[in-house]
């Protein structure tokens, strides 16, 4: 029988068992409620492990580290080292203890690179850094421009003070590298393991420096000599087992083997005065740098010396044609000739 429209009753009401409350497979009732994050802390990522993280929180009592899962509205791949977060749950840094990161801050700036170039799919490495310290090495392995050209940019472009430290100065001085980026005005220093590292320590202090650069270059072993020399059996106690891994360079490839799994943030005491201790964030040893995600207009900040041509060209110059205006730049000099090249092969492949 066909009922009218006016006409229903309570057996004509067709009941969806599953949104039942008292069904197996009830459905969770919907809430205009939002969760209330009011009493959560602020902590710093120093480390990412997986679906873990380290957080460091400071408290009147001092610091202590935090062991904290990421909230999976959050997404896999949000959170970095150096990002300051939201946490709730339990902060009690206690032995099993697990806490939940729920916010993640707005980065000042962030380290980041693409996958062989692909401008989509770029990787965030850390966040919120005051300095880039481009690690190479003056012979074995032998440095490279392109590397150091690269992170450059990036540095420049996020507003990150870069300073390049030479390391294995006992095989070879390095000089006429170094030359090409005399003209930039960056912090220079050159090391060995029995370096005296005072100076490079005090360029250190009070800041957070992410420390980047190919595998083999002796990277790892700068960190443990900087650590050894400066850290305190308590603040050692903030970040159990500081000592970095380290490896050696292939003798067939000249390339140097992973040995740096993970970026880490490092405690860094001072002992310059008024100088807060800073930190060290060790990264794994790059194979690829890629620059493909940033606009060519913002690769050639990192070229100030050409400023002055550049402003001559053609609109929409690619300054790699016979057209550009740094072709006839008559204040050209070898070194200029140098770093336009690092310019140049820098535009084609950004």
């Amino acid at each position: 029988m066909v009922r009218s429209k006016g006409n229903w009753d309570e057996d004509d009401v067709r009941i969806n068992k599953s949104r039942q409350f008292g069904s197996s497979n009830k459905a969770r009732p919907r809430t205009k409620d939002r969760p209330d994050y009011s009493a959560a802390q602020t902590a710093t990522i120093i480390e990412v492990d997986r679906g873990r993280v380290k957080c460091l929180v400071d408290t009147a009592l001092g610091s202590k580290i935090i062991t904290a899962m990421k909230a999976r509205e959050l997404g896999k791949k949000s959170v970095v080292v150096g990002d300051l977060v939201s946490i709730v749950g339990d902060v009690s840094g206690s032995e099993g203890s697990l806490a939940r990161v729920v916010t993640v801050l707005t980065r000042k700036n962030t380290l980041t690179r693409s996958i062989d170039d692909h401008a989509n799919d770029e990787r965030v490495i850390v966040a919120n850094i005051d300095q880039m310290a481009i690690v190479i090495a003056a012979a074995n392995p032998e440095p490279r421009a392109g590397l150091v050209d690269r992170a450059l940019v990036v540095a420049y472009d996020q507003g990150i003070k870069p300073i390049i430290i030479m390391t294995k100065k006992d095989l070879a001085d390095g000089d006429e590298f170094l030359k090409i980026y005399k003209d930039l005005d960056i912090p220079v220093f050159k090391t060995d393991k029995s370096s005296d590292l005072t100076l490079l320590q005090k360029e250190l202090a009070g800041k957070i420096t992410v420390f980047m650069g190919h595998s083999g270059v002796g990277k790892s072993t700068l960190v443990n000599n900087l650590l050894a020399g400066s850290l305190s059996k308590s603040e050692n106690s903030v970040i159990e087992n500081a000592h970095r891994a380290t490896g050696d360079v292939n003798e067939v490839t000249g390339r140097g083997r992973h040995t740096t799994s993970s970026a880490i943030a490092l405690p860094l005491s001072s002992s310059f005065e008024g100088e807060n201790f800073g930190w060290i964030i060790d990264t794994p040893g790059v194979r690829s740098f890629g620059i493909a995600h940033i606009q060519p207009s913002r690769v050639l900040s990192a070229f100030p010396e050409f400023n002055e041509a550049i402003a001559n060209c053609q609109k929409n110059c690619t300054h790699n044609e016979p057209g550009c205006a740094l072709n006839s730049w008559p204040s050209l000099t070898n070194q200029h000739i140098a770093r336009l090249a690092s310019l140049r092969r820098v535009l084609s492949v950004g």
